[in-house]
């Protein structure tokens, strides 16, 4: 059964599913570009080194987009009632589960990848539309991973392609955001 059981009727129809495939690449293109740039304003010095800068975040940004399809298509079904907290091992070996980090290397570094966004969105100097914008995008994506993880709703193939246009927006927002140097801007003297 899809994420979103209600609208599994309205993506039969060809221009709602444009409307939809358009709607994720973009938002995620926009939020890949506002993440860019916010990282360049808030650390003016990467300036110095743009191209090695906007390759890397292009690349772990790539990387992530890539791990984090399967996962999000196929997830780990995790049920509360088997989730134990006797003792502090439990408790650490059940958050290991409920985050995925004990699937292996990969996916903890597109688990990173997913922090790394979130500390970005904390100490960049966004204002707030933009801000609301990523945050409110970023925050739905969670919602969503997580109904999939803790309940027997699994994505359809449609939704599983939102996903991956999303986050193929996100990086080649990324690189779009990071690809120039950001001019300073100038103080109003009068």
């Amino acid at each position: 059964m899809a994420l979103i059981p209600f609208l599994v009727d309205m993506f039969q129809d060809p221009l709602f599913s444009i409307i939809t495939i358009l709607s994720a690449f973009g938002i995620g293109l926009s939020q890949g570009i506002i993440l860019g740039r916010a990282i360049l304003i808030r650390f003016p010095r990467l300036q110095n080194h743009i191209k090695t800068v906007s390759v890397s975040l292009f690349i772990i940004f790539l990387i992530n987009a890539i791990l984090s399809v399967p996962r999000f298509a196929s997830p780990e079904k995790i049920e509360l009632s088997n989730l134990s907290v006797n003792g502090p091992t439990e408790i650490l070996s059940s958050l290991f589960l409920i985050f995925g980090t004990n699937t292996g290397f990969l996916t903890v570094l597109a688990l990173s990848v997913t922090v790394m966004t979130f500390v970005i969105l904390k100490f960049t100097y966004l204002s707030g539309i933009v801000k609301s914008f990523v945050f409110f995008f970023s925050i739905l994506l969670l919602i969503f991973t997580g109904i999939s993880r803790f309940t027997e709703l699994t994505p359809s193939a449609f939704e599983v392609l939102l996903y991956f246009l999303y986050q193929l927006g996100i990086t080649i927002g990324i690189l779009i955001g990071t690809i120039r140097k950001v001019k300073p801007k100038k103080l109003d003297l009068k």
